[in-house]
């Protein structure tokens, strides 16, 4: 389990940035100046992508070490 927290923690950290910045890009979630930006609605899928890619990654090495 010590292997893959370095991945999964900032991996599932990154994945609810990305989907806060996405709403926020696309007007969903208002109160701040990103509510509405196009920018955040394009940064924020491509930041979730990397948390699940970490994620994922994670996983996989602990199937590895286990083998």
């Amino acid at each position: 389990m010590k292997r893959i927290w370095p991945f999964v923690v900032p991996g599932a950290i990154l994945v609810v940035v990305g989907i806060v910045w996405t709403l926020q890009g696309i007007g969903v979630l208002g109160g701040s100046a990103m509510t509405g930006s196009t920018v955040w609605a394009i940064v924020g899928p491509i930041v979730a992508v990397v948390g699940v890619v970490l994620i994922v990654v994670g996983i996989a090495r602990r199937r590895r070490t286990e083998d």
